[in-house]
């Protein structure tokens, strides 16, 4: 059981909100507008840290008595960050560097109150492995409109999942919130009936 809507989720990411949905925490939608552009030797763990803390500041600017929950999640393969394609082109880049490879899906997750001084921001890490995809399969999945709009180019849980050969950690992670990391947060928050 939950307070009423003691949280606010600082993304336009309906996949997030069907997460927190789906795991009984009340929440509002407020889409945080900031600048998402990786900086000069950034490392994953390190943007995705600052992006969603970025996120929960912006939103908590404009609700100071509420909790605001900031996520961002990329995808790493060869220490590069693989964020959402800008178009098929560059999806069926991604995909190709992934096929046949482990990567690992990295997540930041920031919960802050702008009338309280402490920030509490975690990072999750999976561990995602492919199967070699055809230049075919490749073209078929870019075509289903599906990698736009998804960090790595891909949905775990729709129809990537068929190349999915083993996932080591939180598979929520690679759907785009680390729901048990988050629900760990706001308890500790106060935030969460127990």
């Amino acid at each position: 059981m939950t307070h009423a809507r003691p949280l606010i989720l600082a993304s336009a990411s309906p996949r997030r909100a069907d997460l927190l949905a789906a795991a009984g925490i009340a929440f509002d939608v407020v889409h945080a507008d900031i600048d998402e552009r990786a900086r000069a030797s950034e490392t994953p763990e390190l943007y995705v840290r600052r992006v969603a803390e970025e996120k929960a500041r912006a939103v908590s600017e404009q609700a100071s008595e509420r909790f605001v929950l900031g996520a961002d999640t990329v995808v790493v393969v060869d220490g590069e960050i693989l964020g959402k394609p800008q178009d098929p082109a560059d999806a069926s880049r991604m995909l190709g560097m992934l096929s046949g490879r482990v990567h690992r899906v990295v997540s930041g997750v920031s919960l802050m109150r702008r009338c309280l001084p402490a920030v509490e921001t975690r990072v999750e890490v999976t561990v995602v492995e492919f199967t070699t995809w055809t230049t075919r399969e490749i073209a078929w999945y870019v075509a289903s409109g599906e990698p736009m709009g998804k960090a790595g180019a891909y949905a775990i849980q729709g129809l990537a999942s068929r190349f999915v050969t083993r996932v080591e950690g939180s598979y929520s992670n690679v759907v785009g919130l680390p729901v048990a990391v988050v629900y760990q947060m706001c308890t500790e928050a106060g935030l969460l009936l127990s």
